[in-house]
């Protein structure tokens, strides 16, 4: 089709704002079956249904639909051709207002997917979302909330978007959503109190990120194959209070990377986690410690713990984690091993302060020279951590890695019958 046939097409649409503008408030509006133009703008508590029948396109320009209203709810529509300015965030769907629903609409080719700005108890839910095919970084987020509270996303699939974020955003939920092949799954910055439960994270370059960000729960998320540079599960920053269990962090470069809290008695927790296949299982960069680790499996990581100082992980509270690479016994049959579990640092440090030399991390040389240097150490090695009570028994969630074939991922909104 050439340039010019597709505008001409694109004029042909009928538009969809008359009828918006012609719905009276509080009504159902059901369009008839069809392709009509955007953008439109809705500014009267209405319910637009598509049916799985209407496509809505923005045929390039700025954000396809942007609720101004209280009580608005699309559904079952088809939302595609956005703007493509990052400045202006084009997008799907903008939403201005509080207490609008978003359900099962399917959005693609737009830059951006929901954007919440400064709405409070939106529910966003059973979405289908792409973004545009650029570079990671170079797409629009997937969703969107900014200094909004008490919103609620869950049940989407968020595919080769750019990321999921919460920016100066509070007391939201993320919940039982797929988002894969993006940048970051998901980012939290300045967003205290948030929740995130029961997602899949799979193949972002990082999977959830906690920047300066306080009182957040992560829960019972799986976060697969997070590689590359930049390839951690859970990485926190400069945040405080956080809880994080009975997640698994499968196949990523570091399972889960965090600094010290931002005041000692602010503890960050790590509980009943599975840390597997990873290059690294934890990696701690602060200086002072501040976490408490109990129950997480460790289970075929490269290396268990790596450190940017042994203080980092020695000022860590470890209890009752299992550890496939523990040498100890349990004669008792109390489940805890009758030695402590003590890592220290050898000749790995080699390819810990060189990463190029990763590479060869398990190569003749460098087996012989870790060898050697538990052997015979030409100074005395360095302490990194020390769980007095290592479990004998499998702890943290689910096998080792995915099954090879996982059930297919069908968006769901609270109510929904099977």
């Amino acid at each position: 089709m050439t340039p010019a046939f597709a505008l001409l097409a694109a004029a042909a649409l009928p538009p969809l704002q008359p009828l918006i503008d012609a719905a009276p408030p509080g009504s159902v509006l059901v369009p008839p079956p069809g392709r009509y133009a955007g953008p439109v703008v809705i500014t009267r508590a209405l319910t637009l249904d598509g049916a799985g029948r209407v496509t809505v396109d923005g045929q390039g320009t700025g954000s396809v639909i942007t609720i101004r209203a209280e009580g608005v709810t699309l559904r079952r529509l088809h939302i595609t051709g956005s703007g493509t300015s990052h400045d202006h965030m084009d997008g799907a769907i903008t939403v201005e207002a509080d207490h609008v629903e978003i359900r099962h609409n399917d959005l693609d080719n737009t830059l951006f997917g929901v954007q919440v700005n400064a709405a409070h108890g939106v529910l966003v839910c059973g979405n289908t979302i792409r973004s545009t095919r650029d570079e990671p970084g170079l797409r629009g987020d997937g969703v969107r909330i900014w200094n909004g509270n008490h919103n609620t996303v869950s049940g989407n699939d968020i595919v080769e978007a750019r990321d999921v974020t919460f920016a100066n955003a509070r007391d939201n939920l993320l919940a039982g959503n797929r988002v894969a092949h993006g940048r970051y799954g998901l980012q939290m910055v300045f967003a205290p109190r948030n929740r995130v439960e029961d997602n899949q994270f799979e193949s972002n370059l990082t999977g959830i990120a906690v920047l300066y960000s306080d009182d957040v729960v992560i829960r019972r998320n799986r976060v697969v194959d997070s590689q590359g540079v930049s390839g951690v599960g859970v990485v926190f920053k400069e945040s405080s209070q956080g809880v994080v269990e009975d997640n698994a962090f499968v196949r990523c470069s570091v399972g889960a990377r965090t600094n010290s809290p931002t005041h000692p008695l602010n503890v960050v927790y790590f509980r009943r986690n599975l840390f597997a296949h990873n290059t690294a299982g934890m990696d701690f960069y602060g200086e002072n410690g501040g976490h408490v680790i109990e129950h997480n499996r460790f289970d075929h990581n490269l290396v268990q713990v790596t450190v940017s100082a042994p203080m980092s992980a020695r000022g860590n509270g470890w209890l009752g984690n299992e550890w496939d690479d523990y040498q100890g016994f349990d004669r008792d049959g109390d489940g805890v091993g009758d030695q402590p579990y003590e890592r220290f640092a050898f000749a790995d440090r080699i390819w810990l302060e060189t990463p190029s030399a990763t590479f060869f991390r398990n190569s003749p040389v460098l087996e012989l020279l870790d060898f050697l240097e538990r052997l015979a150490p030409f100074s005395n090695p360095e302490l990194v951590l020390r769980d007095p009570r290592p479990a004998m028994t499998a702890a943290g969630t689910g096998p080792a890695g995915p099954p090879r074939e996982r059930p297919r991922f069908i968006p769901s909104c609270p109510g929904d019958v099977p």
